[in-house]
């Protein structure tokens, strides 16, 4: 299939296909003139890909992972990398629900006023109750 065809059938646009043979984690054929031809097993191969993106891989660890993936077999310094991430998604993860919390106190300050309450800090607030007349 062609470029065109390819980014249809993913939802990735064909300057996203070209990166990724730019980051060599796609390989299609070529015709004499020049153009590309995927197989069909490119259209899953684009799907994993864009969950390795979406699960905050960058390029070069996913293309030392795709050849681990099909040959279905990680080695020790592969899955410490893998780790690795893991590790960091899950501090970012707690980060971005400590600054939601922050952003409830915060809510809740601007939506029930009360001039005698001034939190010191937004992590140690809680979310006001609002003030009766």
């Amino acid at each position: 299939m062609r470029i065109g065809e390819l980014a249809e059938r993913t939802g990735v646009s064909t300057r996203a296909l070209r990166y990724y043979e730019e980051q060599r984690l796609l390989s299609p054929q070529r015709t004499a003139s020049g153009q590309r031809v995927y197989p069909e097993s490119a259209v899953n191969r684009v799907k994993l890909i864009q969950q390795l993106y979406t699960a905050g891989l960058a390029s070069r660890l996913i293309a030392t992972l795709l050849p681990a993936v099909d040959a279905r077999s990680m080695g020790p310094e592969l899955l410490d990398r893998l780790l690795d991430e893991r590790a960091r998604i899950r501090a970012k993860t707690a980060e971005l629900q400590a600054a939601g919390r922050r952003l409830d106190v915060l809510i809740g300050l601007a939506t029930h006023p009360n001039v005698e309450y001034c939190p010191a800090s937004l992590d140690q607030a809680t979310v006001p109750e609002p003030t009766t007349t």
